[in-house]
Parts: C-alpha cells; structure tokens; sequence
C-alpha cells in the first residue's frame, strides 16, 4: 500500500514540477514572446486616458513614454471600475508587473488587462 500511494506521490511531483514556471520579461523582450503568456515588469514611463477614443482606454507604458515604448499594458473603459484608483494615477512612475497574453498592436507588444490583479507592484 505505501509503494502504491509513494508511486502516486512521485507522479503527482513530477507532471507539477514539468509544468514550466509563469515567464517574467522585460518590456523590450515583451515582442519576441508574442502569443504567449508571461510577466512583463517595468517602470510606467508614461500613461494616458484616452476617455475620448472607442472603448475608452487606458495606457500604461513601460519603460519608455509614448511614442517610443516597448510595451502597453492596455485597460479597456469597461474595467476601469474594477481598480480603486484611476489607473493611470496609481501606477504612474511606479515599476510594475503585468501578467497575460502579449499580443501586438501596430507594432507595439501589449498586454490587455482584464483585471487588477494582473498588475502587481514591483517597487
């Protein structure tokens, strides 16, 4: 009986430790690893609320300001009620981790977020 529930122990060990760790990225890297999911950390340089633009977006940008970044992470008007504070007031300056699928927009990696705890505070 312990041979069998020791065998079921290793089984279990080993598919959890297979399972490749959430990759964290820089936002210049962000590009290279489009399509996938991962953790893109950085200082915001620069933020806007577009409250005038379909879909009303917020931008945070990081690293680098607009119109030279890297990377955006990307708040849809519709889940600006979901943070506690205007996003583009409470992360500004601030260096942060964004979690999600990166995807490409006119050139620029992007992650689109859904909710707030997909941005973590790295300071």
């Amino acid at each position: 009986m312990r041979k069998i529930a020791l065998g079921y122990l290793l089984a279990i060990l080993f598919i959890v430790g297979s399972v490749p760790a959430q990759e964290r990225i820089n936002s210049y890297e962000a590009a290279k690893h489009a399509g996938k999911k991962a953790t893109v950390c950085g200082q915001v340089a620069s933020t806007n609320y577009a409250r005038d633009n379909k879909g009303h977006p917020t931008y945070l940008n990081l690293d680098r300001g607009y119109p030279d970044q890297k990377f955006t992470a990307v708040i849809w008007g519709e889940n600006r009620d979901k943070f506690s504070k205007p996003p583009e007031v409470n992360y500004s300056g601030r260096k942060i981790c964004v979690t999600g699928t990166i995807t490409m927009s006119r050139g620029v990696a992007q992650i689109v977020v859904l909710d707030p705890s997909q941005i973590t505070r790295a300071d």
